[in-house]
């Protein structure tokens, strides 16, 4: 199959082209294709001619999106209808990747693939956005959605953790922000499995069990032996910043177990993670 990955430099666009070895993967990220031009987009899209276009690129930055819903929406919403609109002018499929911040974050039991969205900030406004377009526009589509990536290189909770904890000792983090953790190349194997499947749908892909901030952080600092780094359980409302994340927004797999697609427990991907990388 070739397969055409947007975001390809990114921390699951890379961990996909290390798993997808036995397909023609292509792929680009800024500043080579702005998805939000679509003239650009859809040269690059037609030169790769690919069967499968696997959507990874976004606008995470969830603070930088409250501060300029326009810019998310621009990035994330439109970027994805031109991808979509891109996958449908050359025939291809498409998988998207989305986010728990789609949900309001208000149901302490999580929530499973067919619950409406109901957004509660500018970042999570934004993708649900594109899952619109990815829905209204194609028929052999994907949406996959994931929460707390992580990945080798590059900034991500793990790392902020651990340099904090050595550089001071001492950590403050929010105990009522609950998710599911979830290892990259993880999250780019069960992808791997599902696009066999052209089983076209909607699924929560993350390492099982949920978990707050707090709790990851000290089993954090338990795998990397920093058990007496004093770590402060403190609230969101006491930690200022642009964006609110939704507070009990972890995801079950239901659609993806149903069909044999089924992520390790987060505990168990973060030993290997903290082992080879922190």
């Amino acid at each position: 199959m070739k397969i055409l990955i947007t975001g390809n430099k990114g921390q699951l666009g890379t961990a996909l082209q290390a798993v997808l070895t036995g397909h023609e993967v292509t792929g680009f990220d800024l500043p080579e294709v702005d998805m939000t031009e679509k003239d650009g987009l859809f040269t690059a899209v037609s030169s790769a001619n690919p069967d499968l276009i696997i959507h990874c690129a976004a606008y995470t930055n969830v603070d930088g999106c409250a501060k300029d819903p326009a810019l998310a929406y621009k990035a994330n919403g439109l970027g994805t209808q031109n991808v979509a609109l891109a996958a449908l002018e050359f025939g291809a499929e498409m998988l998207h990747v989305s986010t728990n911040e789609v949900f309001a974050g208000d149901r302490r039991d999580g929530y499973e693939e067919w619950m409406p969205l109901n957004p509660g900030n500018a970042y999570g406004r934004s993708k649900a956005a594109a899952e619109f377009y990815v829905r209204t526009l194609l028929q052999r589509a994907y949406i996959v959605r994931t929460a707390w990536l992580y990945a080798p290189g590059g900034r991500n909770f793990i790392h902020a953790i651990l340099n904090r904890a050595r550089e001071t000792g001492q950590l403050s983090v929010v105990v009522d922000e609950v998710g599911n953790p979830t290892y990259a190349n993880d999250l780019a194997q069960a992808i791997a499995q599902l696009i066999e499947t052209q089983q076209y749908g909607t699924y929560h892909f993350v390492n099982s069990g949920a978990t707050s901030r707090w709790e990851f952080a000290n089993e954090i600092l338990r795998q990397a032996g920093l058990t007496d780094v004093t770590n402060t359980p403190i609230f969101v409302a006491d930690y200022k910043r642009a964006s609110t994340p939704p507070p009990y927004a972890a995801l079950h797999n239901i659609a993806g177990k149903a069909i044999g697609i089924e992520l390790r427990p987060w505990q168990e991907a973060l030993a290997e993670y903290i082992q080879e990388y922190a």
